[in-house]
């Protein structure tokens, strides 16, 4: 005889399963854990000191929330994430296979492309100014006390932020640039990392360290790896994660430059983090471009350790869609006539969120500090969102200047009146003030190829989006 079904029986019929709620900041992922470290470790035949590593960093990742302040409520927002079913890289390549050509108007390329290496090469200038470029894998090989010097502690990273313990326990890929003492490179670094296959996660480091009186420049782009992919019934295909980190030292008066341009595919979720320790009279310039991906979490952290040092550090984000782009800026002044000019811009169509939240520390030892730290919005539609939160905890009252800034809201209708009052086009006039918003990233990136590229992404961006406007009318 049958057995009757719940519902023959008079019993209530089961509701439809529906998955969990999700809050603002869990993570959107379950890959990083003891197992993989150890796999990770295990692949590379690593030494015990990085195997306790990255155990070490997997149980302080495994502790702490995601964002902690004490100055203002926790704004991250992780839901546009979904990487329950992301698979990480294990095994990853040293070596490109084929010699590469170095580009014109470079002192150096290093290309990693998901789990490969595809281009690897030094100028002669500086294989003979003694530069070093090279993945870790090879430095593993062949100066494992230098990178244990420059790995172990996590001295490089701050040991507040889970997610720069995750690059730290489980990097696969990374990257060591040595410029030693006293070598000065004319020329860029090329340093890109092609990711944003569905379905994969990409975590890697990148290590800078500068010498006494070393000057050099770099430019990171972020692309994709291949062309988009839908599935068969043409739906988003999975989304991909990469997590980078960008860790700099500088020595005594040394001076870098970094451009960064993130232009990553639509599905892939990025969490950047860079930090920089600047020694006594170091300089150091960032230009960062974030115009790509579904999520971006950026997190800079600059340490103005040595007396003189200076920091000038320039963000932009160019939203559109339903972009988020969550931006943080840490900046600590410890060393006496320290400088640094912090400004980060957003500029967001359609339905784009942006956080722009900024902190400038001056210890008691940071006499005759010089900060300043803006933070502006523009939001070019009605559903766009920025927030700015500046903020400043100075324990030192002898100070040049301490200052912050910002403002959100939309074009300024007397910019707007003034260029059409000259006969220039409304939607011109409109692309003209969106475009210079965000020109001092773009005049300051070095390589002359990479700028051009650059200025050509902003404009297809906001070719885009005015298509967008004129298709809704």
């Amino acid at each position: 005889m049958t057995a009757p079904t719940a519902d023959a029986a008079g019993a209530a019929p089961t509701a439809s399963t529906r998955p969990s709620r999700r809050g603002t900041a869990d993570i959107p992922f379950r890959f990083p854990d003891r197992e993989l470290a150890q796999a990770l470790s295990a692949e590379r035949s690593e030494p015990d000191w990085l195997r306790a590593e990255r155990i070490a960093a997997f149980t302080a990742y495994d502790a702490m929330p995601v964002e902690t302040n004490r100055l203002y409520t926790p704004y991250v927002d992780l839901r546009p994430a979904d990487l329950m079913e992301v698979q990480p890289y294990v095994h990853t390549e040293a070596e490109p296979s084929e010699p590469t050509r170095i580009p014109d108007g470079t002192s150096g390329l290093i290309e990693l492309r998901e789990d490969g290496v595809a281009a690897l090469a030094l100028s002669p200038e500086a294989v003979t100014a003694g530069v070093i470029l090279e993945t870790f894998a090879t430095a593993l090989e062949r100066d494992p006390a230098g990178l244990r010097s420059d790995l172990e502690g996590g001295r490089t990273l701050p040991d507040d932020d889970k997610l720069a313990q995750l690059a730290r326990g489980f990097w696969s890929h990374g990257v060591r640039l040595v410029v030693p003492a006293g070598a000065r490179l004319e020329q860029p670094f090329l340093l890109r990392w092609a990711v944003g296959t569905p379905g994969r996660a990409l975590v890697s480091r990148t290590l800078v360290r500068l010498g006494e009186d070393a000057s050099a420049s770099i430019v990171e782009e972020l692309v994709a790896s291949g062309p988009a992919v839908a599935d068969a019934d043409g739906d988003v295909a999975p989304q991909s994660f990469f997590g980078g980190t960008l860790e700099v030292v500088l020595g005594r008066a040394a001076s870098l430059s970094v451009a960064s341009i993130q232009d990553l595919p639509p599905g892939v979720i990025a969490f950047q983090h860079r930090h920089a320790t600047i020694g006594h009279g170091a300089t150091l310039h960032w230009a960062l471009a974030q115009l790509g991906g579904r999520l971006v979490r950026s997190r800079v952290d600059n340490r103005l350790e040595g007396d003189g040092s200076s920091v000038e550090q320039v963000e932009i984000v160019f939203g559109s869609g339903s972009q988020l782009f969550d931006l943080t800026s840490y900046t600590r002044h410890i060393g006496r006539d320290t400088t640094g000019n912090l400004l980060s811009k957003g500029a967001l169509q359609d339905a784009a969120r942006s956080y722009m939240k900024g902190l400038i520390v001056i210890d008691k030892t940071a006499v005759g500090t010089d900060s300043f730290l803006g933070e502006f919005g523009m939001n070019l539609s009605r559903q766009a969102r920025a927030v700015a939160i500046p903020s400043l905890e100075i324990d030192q009252p002898d100070c040049r200047r301490a200052a912050h800034s910002s403002s959100v809201g939309p074009i300024d209708e007397t910019q707007l009146f003034y260029l059409e009052s000259r006969g220039i086009d409304p939607d011109d006039a409109r692309k003209f003030i969106v475009l210079g918003f965000l020109e001092p990233v773009v005049a300051r990136v070095p390589l002359a190829e990479t700028q051009d590229r650059l200025r050509a992404l902003l404009e297809a961006k906001w070719a885009a989006g005015s298509r967008v406007v004129a298709g809704a009318a």
